[in-house]
């Protein structure tokens, strides 16, 4: 199993935050703030007031918004660089720690520039890996770290980090979403579907959830992650999202980590590791937990199934996933497509695509664009 942190000692980073106003940004903003750590960077998709909010709270801060199309309010005046360039800038910010919470394929560039510039990278935005795997995997150079903030994967980097190659199977835990105990999808609504029984999370992560296409992403992350086999690479339904992954040795050992789902606490153990940090008292013990597990259901979730054919396939495979994928959510909360309709959209996406190889962003970004088209196309298609 590859090393992908090398972890040194010394103390806190300066932090940049990219996704600053979404779910695992804001609280990122309140883990800094509860270890007083100084915040250098601040990006976010748009000028909102939740940006501006965040703005006035760091006047020190670097700020980006990706969109080009922005009005910038004079008060935050030339503090404000306005494109993707602009973010990908703030993860080069030497010397710190670079949270990407960026949403899509978008983070990618500043995953690897944050990477190039020998940063620790706190990664959450999990398409960087998805679409990029090897692009990313291969800017880890000199001083760079990189420390996953999904839950399951920092589950699974603290049991390996000096495992060696004792690892022989990683058990990724999915809540099972909301459906998990549904016979057919055909009457399921937005609304229905943005009601996540365990995590609070973006519109976009919560429909992946309840498609089991996010568990499908986490299978690729983890095979990139922890250079781990695809058939090493099991799935199974937790529902109460108390276990957060699983890793079995080469002697039968099954070791796991556990704790109620809180975000933060991925979040302050990648800004923070090797030491291990927690400003708040122990509130959660075992006695009187249950824990279920069950095997997904395939048939009905069809999009696990899709994660893994993907990330055999390799090059482009992965990115069209995701970017067909991103697609149908995106229409599907827009009423254009049914909920079964959305891994639908994305099988047939993968199928059309004239499949390459990937070496640099740029490949990753021109296959992320004809895959929105094609996916795009797919669901015009259904709709005539």
């Amino acid at each position: 199993m590859g090393r992908f942190c090398r972890c040194g000692a010394g103390g806190l980073k300066p932090l940049v935050i990219l996704g600053c106003t979404g779910s695992i940004g804001s609280q990122a903003l309140e883990v800094a703030a509860s270890l007083d750590l100084p915040v250098v960077g601040l990006a976010a998709g748009s000028v909102s007031e939740r940006f501006i909010g965040v703005a006035d709270q760091y006047p020190e801060a670097a700020l980006a918004v990706a969109s080009a199309t922005e009005s910038i309010p004079a008060r935050l005046g030339s503090r404000v660089a306005i494109g993707p360039e602009a973010v990908a800038e703030l993860a080069g910010i030497t010397g710190t720690t670079v949270l990407n919470a960026i949403v899509g394929a978008a983070g990618l560039r500043s995953s690897v520039e944050a990477l190039e510039a020998g940063n620790r990278l706190a990664l959450a935005n999990k398409e960087s890996l998805v679409a990029g795997g090897p692009v990313v995997m291969g800017a880890i150079q000199g001083s760079a770290e990189l420390i996953p903030v999904d839950s399951e994967h920092a589950a699974i980097w603290q049991l390996t980090i000096d495992s060696g190659d004792s690892v022989r199977r990683i058990i990724l835990t999915a809540s099972g979403g909301p459906f998990r105990q549904l016979d057919s999808l055909d009457s399921v609504t937005v609304d229905d579907a943005l009601t996540h029984p365990t995590w609070d999370m973006g519109p976009r992560i919560t429909i992946d959830s309840a498609t089991l296409m996010n568990k499908a992403f986490e299978v690729i992350e983890a095979h990139f992650l922890f250079g781990i086999d695809f058939e090493d690479i099991d799935v199974v339904v937790h529902p109460q999202s108390i276990v957060h992954s699983m890793v079995e040795f080469t002697d039968g050992t099954i070791e796991a980590v556990l704790g109620p789902p809180d975000m933060k606490v991925p979040i302050r153990q990648a800004i923070t590791w090797p030491e291990r940090v927690d400003p708040q008292p122990a509130t959660w013990s075992p006695a009187g937990t249950t824990l279920d597990f069950e095997e997904p259901n395939r048939a009905l979730f069809p999009g696990l199934d899709l994660g893994y054919q993907a990330g055999r396939a390799g090059g482009t495979a992965p990115a069209v996933l995701n970017a067909a994928d991103e697609v149908a959510v995106s229409a599907f909360l827009d009423g254009r497509i049914g909920f079964s309709e959305i891994t639908e959209v994305v099988s047939e996406a993968l199928d059309r695509f004239d499949h390459r190889s990937i070496s640099t962003v740029e490949d990753v970004v021109e296959a992320d664009t004809e895959a929105r088209q094609t996916a795009s196309e797919v669901i015009q298609t259904r709709s005539a």
